[in-house]
């Protein structure tokens, strides 16, 4: 198994469950990991026979900023769920999503949540 990792897209959007996040929204990071076998792309260097992480990361970009959710748990599992809904050839997503900003009074780096699907637990 190869992996397709995406570190650190930065993406604003509205979720959080006090109003002002509704209103005002944050800034949000995600680190993305995925899983699958490349051995066709490798021996081909053919970008059909992968996964374009340009394309997973558009997907990510409509998903995460399509709806508010309150909850950072929901957004993850739905960011996972279209990853894994949009490329079959993928076995296995991690999304790791950071909120840099989320309204705590307290020094932080950041709050997060990380969901991971695999292709074998979709199919339960």
């Amino acid at each position: 198994m190869e992996k397709i990792i995406i570190k650190g897209l930065k993406l604003f959007a509205y979720h959080g469950v006090n109003p002002e996040e509704k209103v005002d929204g944050q800034n949000f990071v995600l680190d993305i990991t995925t899983e699958l076998d490349a051995q066709m792309a490798e021996s081909s260097d053919n970008v059909d026979n992968t996964v374009s992480y340009a394309k997973i990361i558009k997907t990510v970009r409509a998903v995460f900023t399509e709806k508010s959710y309150d909850l950072i748990e929901t957004a993850a599992n739905v960011v996972a769920t279209e990853i894994m809904n949009t490329y079959p050839a993928l076995q296995k997503v991690t999304v790791l999503l950071m909120k840099p900003e989320a309204p705590v009074k307290a020094d932080f780096e950041y709050v997060a949540v990380e969901k991971t699907i695999t292709r074998d637990r979709m199919t339960e």
